[in-house]
């Protein structure tokens, strides 16, 4: 048997060269790296949950005027939590306590509460559509059925997210042409839909093998991939595709300011945890003052409701160049990031696993087939 580590069905599927996929990151995407990853052979990914639909209509335009490739738009099938839409002004009040001393150090003005306004994924996921994207990749759950069956018609490559192998089940169950195992050494929120997100902590390595062993459809590896190790390791374990997240986020081409892609590269990147007080989600950054101030018992939001207040304070501290408060987003391999151009750090990577994979993928290879013949 010879085979090429960058091409299997995955690939041959969404039209892309080698089985590498950006993460999407939300407020942190930029059309230039997500252009880049996709000129290069990948699959560039666009986060555009927190947008309005005509926002997303005009990110499509321009991804598509800087690639002809292949790239892949992400949303969140679940918008909002328990209670967003009943959250008063009390509850603002009460978890604005915690932050209201660091906004007033900076010499920002105090946040007052404005009542909520949703923005739905039924809407946003109609902008994709009617754009006919080359793919469509989601958290968060399983959108309806009627969505996905116009996936199909409409040749959209659809991409769920698996943070346990019940949730691998059922979306496969529901069709899905590919599925990220999703495990918590990844940056960013917990995509989990089937149980809370503290219930559904598996690591990556637990994770891959787990679903690509009750699945028919390829497996995409995510959390705590940064280099060629990463992707060896994930292939052996099962996976046709790598999803990498904080070491693009440390490209110069990424949406992430300054001071996140300084911090992604310093010495205490690899010191992270899980926190809800950024945003009302579970979710993975780099530990420092900001995410001391969220302790337990302190009055959180529900999502999105922590994230909008949490920006009141992160914009006026990146003005200010304070990195000790701001979300900085970021995996459990964030101190492998040295990432400061894409292409190289693609170049490299790509280069890297070439020399090694060989082996290591036929293996793979032949144990899947025996798998999916069982």
């Amino acid at each position: 048997m010879s085979l090429r580590w960058n091409g299997n069905r995955l690939t041959a599927k969404l039209g892309i060269e080698y089985p590498i996929i950006q993460g999407p990151f939300g407020g942190l995407s930029s059309q230039k790296l997500t252009a880049a990853v996709s000129n290069f052979g990948g699959l560039g990914s666009f986060g555009a949950h927190s947008l309005p639909p005509e926002a997303i209509k005009e990110v499509i335009g321009e991804i598509s005027s800087l690639t002809s490739k292949p790239f892949a738009m992400n949303l969140w099938v679940s918008m909002e939590d328990e209670g967003a839409k009943t959250s008063d002004e009390s509850a603002f009040n009460r978890s604005l306590a915690s932050l209201a001393a660091h906004i007033s150090t900076l010499g920002a003005p105090r946040p007052t509460y404005k009542p909520y306004s949703p923005i739905r994924f039924e809407d946003q996921a109609r902008v994709l559509l009617d754009g006919n994207v080359p793919a469509f990749s989601f958290i968060f759950g399983i959108p309806p059925r009627e969505i996905l069956e116009e996936c199909r018609t409409k040749h959209i490559v659809t991409i769920g997210t698996a943070t346990t192998p019940e949730e691998g089940t059922a979306l496969q169950e529901a069709g899905v042409d590919a599925i990220v195992a999703s495990g918590f050494e990844a940056g960013g929120h917990r995509g989990s839909f089937l149980q809370s997100a503290e219930d559904s902590l598996t690591g990556t390595f637990s994770l891959i093998p787990q679903i690509a062993d009750i699945v028919s459809v390829p497996v995409i590896a995510a959390g705590g991939i940064a280099d060629a190790r990463g992707v060896i390791a994930t292939l052996a374990l099962g996976a046709e595709a790598v999803q990498i997240g904080t070491a693009f986020l440390a490209c110069e081409e990424s949406g992430a300011s300054l001071l996140h892609r300084q911090a992604l590269r310093g010495k205490k990147a690899g010191h992270t945890a899980l926190t809800k007080g950024f945003t009302g989600r579970l979710a993975r950054a780099i530990h420092n003052r900001l995410l001391e101030v969220n302790q337990v018992g302190t009055p959180i939001l529900p999502y999105p409701l922590q994230r909008r207040l949490v920006r009141n304070l992160a914009i006026p501290a990146e003005a200010a160049g304070r990195s000790d408060l701001l979300p900085l987003w970021a995996g459990q391999s964030a101190n492998l990031s040295t990432c400061t151009d894409v292409l190289a750090f693609l170049t490299s990577l790509v280069e890297e696993v070439s020399e090694i994979a060989g082996p290591i993928l036929e293996w793979s290879a032949a144990r899947r087939e025996k798998q999916i013949l069982k």
